[in-house]
Parts: structure tokens; C-alpha cells; sequence
């Protein structure tokens, strides 16, 4: 089991929230094999991960990507899959309670790409967004107003009180999973609400500076100079729609 490989299902064409686990993965310089990215004659494409989907292989049949497969394991929900590779990897702390802090905060941002996502597709998810502008709108509108600071917020006070300590990561004394889960909501946000992020940023000294460190981590930065990595675009979860692109109520 420990030396099985890593079997990653995730939707080819977009970073969604696989990208959470694919950062994971690249920081660890393990190697595992992107599925859905590799062509269907080969085994591989979206007939690959629908299959998994519908319970063929190992493990509890899961409910939607991203989907982890180790062994005898299949794996689901992002945080949980991180979670895990975390742990045998080195990029969570060992100590338990430590731990446990290190999910809930990876929950709690996974409660931020949600409602993020849910910016342009407020009414339902299987509706198109030209479907739905108009709610999307407002939705939004309070989004930038209330939820996006109320997170980021609170994420700030978190990296401060744990710098406060010694640390200069959302917990512990060493890089977690956690905070390559962070880099990738801050650039996501500064893609799809870019006034409103920059409007906050001098508020974030501490989430900035994180940001800054993680993109510099030479995996990290190898993995996003290189064609495997696939840029925002408006089919996931971080879109860029430009009424959508608002400034806070304050402003």
C-alpha cells in the first residue's frame, strides 16, 4: 500500500478544485497519474473518471471529484484527499490536535470556494450563468460586501495570532497544506474579483506575504510554469465576469 501509486480523477480541462489536491502532490514530488488528463485511447479522459464515479475500482464509491485512488483507497472531497496526502508526505504537523485545527481550517476555505463558485451560479448548477445573471448579480454583490472580508479576515487574524508564536504559516511552524490551499483561493479571487481583492489586499499583510512565500516554493512554481498546469478560465470555479468585477458598497 505505502509504495502504490497515486491515481488522480479530476475534470480534464478545467483547475477546479483537483488543483487543490494537484498542489499537494507537486509540493511532495510524488507522481501520480492525472487520469482525466490523459487521452481516452490511452484509458484515460472524462469516460475514465465517469467510470470511477459510478463505483468501478477500489474503495467507497465516491459522489463527485476530485477522486483520489492509493492502493486499495478511493478517496473523496477535497479536503479530505489533502488531508490524507498531507499526512504521509510531511505537510501537515504530526501532533493531533494540531491536526484537527489544520482541517477545519482547510474546511473552512473549502466553504469559500463554494460560496465563491456560487457567485455565478446562484439559482442552480446545472443552469448556464447567462441563465441566472441577475441573481448572480446580487449575489455577488453581497459576496464582495460581506462573505469575501468575512473570510479573509478571518484567515488574516489566524496567520497573525500563529506568527505571533513563531510561525509564519496558518498553523503550525512548518509550510501545510493548508497554506498551498491559500495561495490558490487568493489568486483565485484576485482572478474573478480583482477591484475587490485589491480593495482588501492592505488589509492582508499576513495572507500577502504567505501568498508570496508559497508561489516562490520552487515545486510550486516549476509545476506553474509548466503546461500541466492550466490557467482560470470562465468554466470553473474562479470566473472573471466583468459586471460581476465589483468594488465593495464602500467604495
Amino acid at each position: 500500500m505505502a509504495d502504490a501509486p497515486y491515481a488522480l480523477y479530476y475534470w480534464p480541462g478545467i483547475p477546479g478544485r483537483g488543483e487543490f489536491v494537484r498542489l499537494v502532490l507537486e509540493q511532495a514530488g510524488a507522481a501520480y497519474d492525472d487520469v482525466a488528463r490523459r487521452p481516452k485511447e490511452d484509458g484515460g479522459g472524462i469516460p475514465a473518471m465517469m467510470r470511477c464515479l459510478a463505483g468501478e475500482g477500489p474503495g467507497l464509491r465516491p459522489l463527485a471529484p476530485p477522486v483520489l485512488v492509493h492502493g486499495e483507497r478511493r478517496l473523496a472531497q477535497m479536503p479530505n484527499v489533502c488531508a490524507y496526502l498531507a499526512a504521509r508526505h510531511g505537510l501537515v504537523p504530526s501532533d493531533e490536535g494540531t491536526r484537527a485545527e489544520a482541517l477545519q481550517l482547510q474546511l473552512t476555505v473549502a466553504d469559500l470556494v463554494a460560496e465563491t463558485h456560487d457567485t455565478h451560479h446562484p439559482v442552480g448548477k446545472g443552469l448556464y450563468y447567462e441563465e441566472q445573471k441577475e441573481q448572480a448579480l446580487a449575489y455577488a454583490r453581497q459576496f464582495v460586501d460581506q462573505r469575501m472580508p468575512k473570510f479573509l479576515r478571518y484567515l488574516e487574524s489566524v496567520v497573525r495570532a500563529n506568527a505571533a508564536g513563531g510561525g509564519r504559516h496558518l498553523v503550525g511552524d512548518g509550510l501545510s497544506y493548508v497554506d498551498l490551499a491559500m495561495d490558490q483561493v487568493l489568486r483565485g479571487l484576485e482572478y474573478a474579483f480583482g477591484r475587490a481583492y485589491a480593495h482588501y489586499a492592505p488589509e492582508l499583510p499576513g495572507l500577502v506575504a504567505l501568498r508570496e512565500h508559497v508561489d516562490a516554493l520552487p515545486a510550486i512554481a516549476a509545476y506553474r510554469a509548466s503546461e500541466r498546469c492550466l490557467p482560470f478560465d470562465e468554466h470553473g470555479i474562479f470566473r472573471r465576469y466583468p459586471e460581476l468585477d465589483l468594488l465593495p458598497a464602500s467604495e
